[in-house]
């Protein structure tokens, strides 16, 4: 089935979804917290660490700089961030108190201090012009793109750098029916060898209809140019299936 016209996609994602995101993700992600980045492990192959160290390796850091982490998760990319760089000022905001209670301990573990932050992130609690970088990775398919957009570019410094990742609709169609079929795979054999709860198992269906509702990595480009940002970059892993973005806010002239 095709998506919707780009013009329409926001406000038919909303309609379709909204009571999951409202309603069900919470409990969704309070079930996989303790062993969330071990099913991702699993369900990518053992490649997962690989994703995330790619998408790392986008991303300048130079000493001081103050980044938040939007949708932080389990901290995987504050705590890689810090790895590189134990001089920066990490913010982390997740919905998610279990997810974050995880990334906590992990950082505690690895000498690191993340500051974090309980709230809908389709509101940021920060001020204008506030963050050097904003990362956001693996979350998107469960937002109002948008409105989280439109606050990350509020909330970067003129100059400063947005840096997405996400799992994406594949242009090709022959790529993209054979990815729906390994995720099915994936999501019920993750769910069976992690002994998965209802909540999570409820809202497998979910995950693939979220995806096949979502933005291929050319039209999150062009999404992130018509927001205001500019210099929108993307390279793309197994032909459209996943993708890193990188775009700044546009400096004072």
């Amino acid at each position: 089935m095709p998506p919707p016209p780009l013009a329409l996609r926001e406000e038919l994602r909303e309609r379709r979804f909204s009571d999951v995101w409202t309603r069900e993700l919470n409990n969704v992600f309070a079930d996989v917290a303790p062993y969330y980045d071990r099913a991702n492990q699993v369900a990518s192959l053992g490649l997962w660490n690989w994703f995330r160290d790619g998408f790392l390796d986008t991303i300048e850091l130079k000493p001081g700089y103050r980044v938040l982490d939007v949708c932080a998760g389990t901290n995987a990319i504050g705590i890689g961030l810090l790895e590189r760089e134990p001089r920066l000022e990490v913010h982390a905001i997740d919905r998610s108190e279990a997810m974050q209670r995880v990334g906590q301990q992990r950082a505690r573990e690895r000498g690191f201090h993340i500051d974090s932050v309980i709230d809908d992130v389709h509101h940021l609690p920060f001020p204008d012009n506030h963050f050097d970088i904003v990362t956001l990775q693996f979350a998107s398919r469960h937002l109002k793109v948008r409105t989280v957009f439109s606050e990350i570019l509020r909330v970067l410094k003129p100059g400063g750098r947005f840096h997405h990742c996400d799992m994406l609709r594949p242009s090709n169609p022959l790529v993209e029916t054979a990815y729906y079929t390994y995720l099915r795979f994936c999501l019920n054999f993750t769910a069976l060898v992690f002994n998965s709860g209802p909540a999570a198992l409820n809202c497998r269906k979910y995950f693939i209809d979220a995806l096949q509702m979502f933005y291929s990595p050319e039209e999150l480009s062009m999404l992130l140019r018509e927001l205001g940002y500019r210099s929108v970059r993307v390279s793309t892993v197994f032909a459209g299936m996943l993708a890193f973005h990188k775009a700044s806010k546009p400096s004072v002239t």
